[in-house]
């Protein structure tokens, strides 16, 4: 049944008005029934754990993983970015190994990030419709037990971090504070995204030092602190080293800067984050005015001022995206793919998207992930293999020319 909201004295329903703008208090979502009071789930994985497990699991949002894919494919963009840049090219298999790591990463990560935001949100999250069943708004986790579980996870965390390169932990670990301090945000400017930005985009830094690419030269601070030769321990899982010749040879490798590469990589994720959470956003601007909860979708709330800035976003990152490709000494594969693929598919998207319906931007923030997030790994990853099939070209040429001297000066 659906109910009136907001009625005035006339017995009209009232707009909320926020920065300037009324909100449509004829979205579907927000006059419906007062929502039902928990219930355990009867279907999907939850329902196949233990009830005890549930609470955690749910802090995980083990059933929601999208918000894990986007914290993976910034890792996995910048893998595919400056695996090519390595000499010799790194093989296939070390960049399968590397993503998988960042893969399980992400997940543990997120699963911290999540529970600290529920920390921090306990307070505001029963006063919003989508958010108040959360284990802890509901009580059904103790604000003692879900710190625990955040320390539990950053530990999962620091042991999958420890299978890279020492120096991994120096670009790294400065990221925890951007994802303890990102639900701040909210509470004191209607731009928290950006925050999240930077927080979730951490990725597009990382996959340059795992790849033992060390565009910052830490290398000896982590054998100052770390007390290990940094310079040349291998990471466990990886079996890549960091090298300070791997990058000098990356900097000459087709004209490439991987720190510019990595820097507009990193600003191109920031600006896509940003995108995407505006439209996720837009689900809760009713509840989140009336809360006090802030964000970039209340600060332009007409679907129109919104598109706008969505408009703008992908066109900053798109060009930022493609300069990180030329700084990169990318190939036709990638500007083709990953550039116009992006371009092409958020077009699409901001044109499509009904932002004043909640399941529109649900299906467009969950399958967004893989259309846009995709086509920029596949250029990504078509450009890698075949600057990498041509490296192995060059290679066997290379050790042909050498044997042919060699063969002659036997013959000598």
């Amino acid at each position: 049944m659906l109910i009136p909201r907001s009625l005035g004295p006339n017995g009209l329903r009232q707009p909320v008005t926020t920065m300037g703008c009324l909100l449509r208090t004829h979205h579907a979502y927000y006059l419906r029934a007062p929502p039902a009071p928990y219930t355990p789930p009867t279907t999907g994985i939850l329902a196949r754990l233990p009830t005890s497990w549930v609470p955690y699991a749910e802090l995980l949002r083990i059933d929601k993983p999208t918000g894990t894919y986007y914290l993976f494919l910034p890792c996995l963009f910048s893998t595919l970015l400056a695996a090519p840049l390595s000499t010799p090219s790194t093989p296939p298999l070390t960049v399968l190994g590397t993503s998988a790591l960042f893969l399980a990463g992400a997940f543990i990560m997120r699963g911290a990030g999540c529970a600290i935001n529920d920390l921090w949100d306990r307070n505001l999250d029963p006063r919003v419709r989508r958010t108040r069943h959360r284990p802890v708004a509901r009580g059904a986790v103790t604000p003692f037990q879900a710190l625990t579980f955040v320390g539990a996870n950053l530990l999962a965390g620091l042991a999958v971090l420890l299978q890279f390169p020492p120096v991994c932990l120096l670009y790294g670990v400065p990221s925890l504070l951007l994802v303890a301090t990102y639900p701040l945000a909210k509470r004191v400017t209607y731009y928290p995204q950006f925050v999240l930005g930077l927080t979730f985009s951490w990725g597009a830094l990382m996959g340059f030092p795992a790849l033992g690419i060390d565009f910052l030269g830490a290398a000896p601070a982590a054998q100052a602190l770390l007390g290990v030769d940094a310079a040349s321990f291998l990471g466990l899982g990886t079996g890549v080293a960091i090298d300070p010749a791997t990058t000098a040879a990356a900097t000459t490798a087709n004209n490439a800067n991987p720190l510019a590469a990595a820097a507009l990589l990193y600003s191109s994720n920031v600006a896509w984050t940003v995108l995407y959470d505006m439209i996720y956003a837009h689900m809760d601007l009713r509840d989140d005015a009336k809360a006090g909860i802030k964000s970039i979708a209340l600060a332009h709330a007409s679907p129109a001022k919104s598109k706008r800035v969505l408009t703008l976003l992908a066109g900053v990152q798109v060009t930022l995206l493609a300069g990180a490709g030329v700084a990169a000494g990318a190939g036709p594969a990638f500007f083709v793919g990953s550039c116009g693929g992006a371009a092409l598919t958020l077009g699409w998207m901001i044109r499509r998207v009904r932002l004043d319906s909640v399941r529109d931007c649900w299906w467009w923030f969950v399958n967004g992930c893989w259309i846009t997030g995709g086509v920029i790994a596949s250029g990504l990853g078509a450009d890698y293999g075949l600057q990498y099939l041509e490296a192995q070209k060059a290679h066997q040429a290379n050790r042909k020319e050498h044997g042919d001297d060699d063969t002659k000066a036997n013959n000598q």
